[in-house]
C-alpha cells in the first residue's frame, strides 16, 4: 500500500564542518545553508507535516558504486590531517575544501540520499527531500570538485538500479552549475537520462567545460540520454525556466518513461544568488516540482545541491517541499516568451537531440543558431568574435541589492477534492476526497436563474440536476472549503456553460476550458475564457483564445496527445493564468485510450489556478472517474509507458496551431526565429 506522505531528511551533524582558511571561492559554502533551510520549514509548519526519516552513514561499498577505491582511501585519511595537511590535500582538486569532519558528513549525505530512495521505492512515502551537505553533483570518480566530495545523486541512481532492478532513472539537475560529475558517470548509460540546465555563457562560466554545451548528448549506447541546456546569459526568469521544461525536458521525460525521478535540487538558480545571478523567483520551484510529479507514478527524490543566498535558498526549499506535500501552487503572473538567448539554447538542444527522440523529429527543418556571432572589424575588413562581458568582480554587493517579494503563504483547503457521481452509483473515494453533500435551496434557485438566462429550452431534469452539483462545488471553492472537484454530468455542453458563467461571477476573473469531445461549446469571446477543444473533426479557428485540435485515433494517440499537452496546452494555461480550470470530457470523448493521458493532463494542470480545477465527465465511466479523482487528489497517476512517435499529421497540426497562436502567447515559442 503506497503511503501519501512526504519524507524530509535532515541531520544537524552535516553542518559540523566549515572552511578553516581564507578562500574567496569556497567561503560561500557555509553550514548555515542547511540550518536556514530547515528552520524555514519549521517556521512555516512544513517540517512538522513531513515524515522524518533518520540519517545513516553510507557504506564503502555504496560509495564505490560511483567512486574509485584510490579516491575513497585518500578521502578516508582526512579526519587525521592537520589544517596545513588539509590545505595541501585540497590543492589536488578544483574549487573544494576539506575539513577533519567532512568525510563523516559526506558519508551521511550519501546515506541520507539512499535512505530517501529506499523510503520512496518501498512506498513508505510518496516522495521526499534530503537536505544534505556536502553537495554532490560535481564530484567525479576519482576527484572532489566544486564543494562536492561524493556524488550523492549518481550513487543514488546506481543504488536504485542495483537494489530495485530499475531500468530507467531520470535525473533532473536544476542547479545553476553543470553537474559534470553526473554526466561523466552516465554518459554511456541509456538507463539513466540526465538533464541539466546551467549558466554557461559560451564556456566562460565555471566549470568552463566544452562538454557542458548542448552538443554533448552522451556517448555510444548513451547517445541522446545526456541533455545539456546552457544558459548563455544571466538574468533568466520564470518564463525561461518554464519554456525549458515545456519544450525540452518534459517531452523527453515522457517519452523516456522513468521509474524514478531524482532531482539535483540546487537553488543557486533562484533570484539573488551570487553564483547564478538569475531572476527566477522562489515560487518557480513549486511549479517545476509539480510538473515532475506525474512522472514515475509520483516516485521522486529531491536532494539539495547548491544555493548560496540564504534568503532565497530557504524560500525555495519551502516552496519545493510544500508542493511535495500537495499544497496548491502559487499563481505566476507576467509570464511570456523566453528571452532570445534562452530560445537559442532551447532550439539548439532540440535540434541536437532530434535524431534520438521522436518528440523532436520535426526539428529537421530548424537549423542550429547562435547569438555569439562574429562581427566585422571595420579597420581591416576581417572578423572577430564579439567580446564576452568582463567577469563580475563584486557579486556579493550586486546580489545584496536585489529585492524580491516574499512568497505569499500557501494554504490548503479543508478538503482537497470533492466528487459528485451519478445518483445511486458507488465509487471508491481516495484519501483526501469526499462525496458532495446534498445541494442547498439557494443553489437550486441559482440553477433556475442560469437556466432562465442562458438555456430556457432545457427542461430535462437529468441535465439540470447535475448543475446544482456544479454550482455547489464552485461555491465551496470560492469559500476555500475545497480545492477542486469532479462532477458526473448528463450534458457536457450545458454543464460547461453553467460552470463558467457562475465561476465568472465571483470565483475567477478568467476561466480556461479544456474540452475533450465533439460539438459546439459556446463561450464568451471577451478574453475571460480560453477554450481548448480536442475533437474528431478539425475546424478552422482564428480566435487567439481558442485552440482546436483533431488528434488521430490509434496507437500513436497517446504520443500525439502528450505532445499537444506539453507544447501547447500547458504553455497556454500558464500564460493565460486563469483563476479556474474546467476540464471536460464529452459524450464521445471517454474512450479507453483517453483515460491514462487524461489523468496526466489533469495532474499537470494542478499547477495552474492554485489547483482550482473542476472536472465534468459526461456519462459514467468507472476508470475515467477513478483516474480523474486520483489526479485531483494528488495521488499518483499510472505511467503511460515508453511513448512512440506521434503521427506526422498530428505533429503538423500541433505545429500549425503553435505558429498561429505564438504571436499572442509567447510561452509557445521555442525557436529564435519566432521571437
Amino acid at each position: 500500500m503506497a503511503s501519501g506522505g512526504s519524507a524530509l531528511i535532515f541531520d544537524e551533524e552535516m553542518t559540523r564542518y566549515k572552511l578553516l582558511w581564507s578562500d574567496p571561492v569556497c567561503e560561500i559554502e557555509v553550514p548555515e545553508r542547511l540550518t536556514v533551510s530547515y528552520e524555514a520549514l519549521q517556521t512555516h509548519g512544513v517540517a512538522q507535516r513531513c515524515t522524518h526519516v533518520p540519517v545513516r552513514q553510507a557504506t564503502e561499498q555504496e560509495i564505490l558504486l560511483a567512486h574509485s577505491e584510490e579516491y575513497l582511501e585518500a578521502v578516508k585519511q582526512t579526519p587525521n590531517m592537520s589544517v596545513e595537511e588539509l590545505k595541501a590535500f585540497t590543492k589536488k582538486y578544483n574549487d573544494v575544501y576539506f575539513h577533519q569532519n567532512i568525510y563523516h558528513c559526506a558519508k551521511l549525505a550519501v546515506g541520507a540520499t539512499l535512505q530517501l530512495v529506499d523510503s520512496v521505492l518501498k512506498r513508505e512515502v510518496r516522495n521526499g527531500m534530503a537536505l544534505v551537505r556536502p553537495p554532490g553533483h560535481h564530484s567525479q570518480r576519482s576527484a572532489a570538485n566544486g564543494f562536492c566530495v561524493f556524488n550523492n545523486v549518481a550513487i543514488a541512481a546506481l543504488y536504485a538500479k542495483k537494489s530495485y532492478n530499475l531500468n530507467r532513472v531520470l535525473i533532473v539537475d536544476w542547479d545553476v552549475h553543470h553537474g559534470q560529475g553526473v554526466q561523466y558517470c552516465f554518459e554511456e548509460d541509456p538507463s539513466v537520462l540526465y538533464f541539466s540546465w546551467h549558466r554557461y555563457e559560451h564556456q566562460t562560466f565555471w566549470p568552463n567545460l566544452p562538454e557542458s554545451d548542448y552538443t554533448s548528448v552522451g556517448k555510444g549506447k548513451g547517445s541522446g540520454f545526456n541533455i545539456n541546456l546552457p544558459w548563455n546569459k544571466v538574468g533568466m526568469t520564470n518564463s525561461d525556466y518554464l519554456a525549458a521544461f515545456f519544450h525540452v525536458l518534459l517531452p523527453v521525460a515522457y517519452e523516456f518513461d522513468p521509474e524514478l525521478v531524482l532531482v539535483s535540487a540546487g537553488f543557486d538558480s533562484a533570484i539573488g544568488d551570487p553564483e547564478g545571478e538569475m531572476c527566477a523567483s522562489p515560487e518557480i520551484f513549486a511549479h517545476l516540482t509539480q510538473l515532475l510529479m506525474p512522472l514515475a507514478a509520483g516516485k521522486m527524490c529531491l536532494v539539495l545541491e547548491g544555493g548560496y543566498n540564504l534568503t532565497s535558498l530557504a524560500q525555495s526549499v519551502c516552496q519545493t517541499v510544500q508542493t511535495l506535500l500537495g499544497d496548491p501552487t502559487p499563481r505566476l503572473s507576467g509570464l511570456g516568451a523566453a528571452c532570445e538567448s534562452a530560445l537559442e539554447s532551447i532550439q539548439n538542444v532540440r535540434k541536437a537531440q532530434s535524431s534520438y527522440w521522436s518528440c523532436f523529429k520535426h526539428m529537421d527543418a530548424h537549423p542550429e543558431t547562435s547569438t555569439k556571432r562574429p562581427r566585422l572589424d571595420e579597420k581591416n575588413g576581417g572578423t572577430k568574435e564579439v567580446a564576452q562581458p568582463a567577469p563580475e568582480t563584486n557579486k556579493e554587493k550586486k546580489t545584496q541589492d536585489i529585492v524580491w517579494p516574499e512568497p505569499l503563504a500557501r494554504t490548503s483547503a479543508c478538503v482537497r477534492t470533492v466528487i459528485a457521481p451519478s445518483a445511486g452509483v458507488e465509487v471508491s473515494v481516495p484519501e483526501g476526497c469526499q462525496r458532495l453533500e446534498d445541494v442547498s435551496q439557494s443553489t437550486t434557485n441559482e440553477v433556475q436563474s442560469i437556466r432562465d438566462k442562458h438555456f430556457q429550452d432545457v427542461t430535462d431534469q437529468n441535465i439540470l440536476q447535475p448543475l446544482g452539483n456544479i454550482i455547489s462545488v464552485l461555491d465551496q471553492m470560492m469559500n476555500k472549503e475545497v480545492c477542486n472537484g469532479c462532477v458526473v454530468v448528463s450534458d457536457s455542453s450545458v454543464s460547461v456553460r453553467c460552470a463558467f458563467q457562475h465561476a465568472l461571477i465571483g470565483l475567477a476573473e478568467r476561466v480556461m476550458v479544456v474540452f475533450i469531445g465533439d460539438g459546439n461549446i459556446p463561450v464568451i469571446n471577451d478574453g475571460k475564457v480560453f477554450l481548448v477543444q480536442i475533437c474528431a473533426e478539425e475546424t478552422e479557428e482564428k480566435c487567439v483564445n481558442r485552440l482546436s485540435l483533431c488528434l488521430r485515433e490509434g496507437e500513436s494517440f497517446t504520443a500525439g496527445f502528450m505532445q499537444a499537452v506539453l507544447g501547447l496546452i500547458l504553455p497556454l494555461a500558464y500564460e493565460f493564468n486563469p483563476g479556474l480550470v474546467l476540464g471536460v470530457v464529452g459524450e464521445n470523448g471517454a474512450k479507453t485510450h483517453l483515460t491514462p493521458v487524461w489523468g496526466h493532463l489533469t495532474s499537470l494542470l494542478q499547477g495552474v489556478a492554485q489547483g482550482r480545477m473542476l472536472t465534468l465527465l459526461q456519462g459514467y465511466d468507472k476508470d475515467l472517474v477513478e483516474v480523474t479523482v486520483a489526479a485531483l487528489s494528488g495521488a499518483p497517476v499510472p505511467p503511460l509507458g515508453v511513448l512512440g512517435a506521434p503521427k506526422p499529421e498530428d505533429v503538423q497540426m500541433i505545429e500549425k496551431q503553435r505558429q498561429r497562436l505564438q504571436e499572442c502567447w509567447g510561452l509557445l515559442r521555442c525557436t529564435v526565429s519566432e521571437s
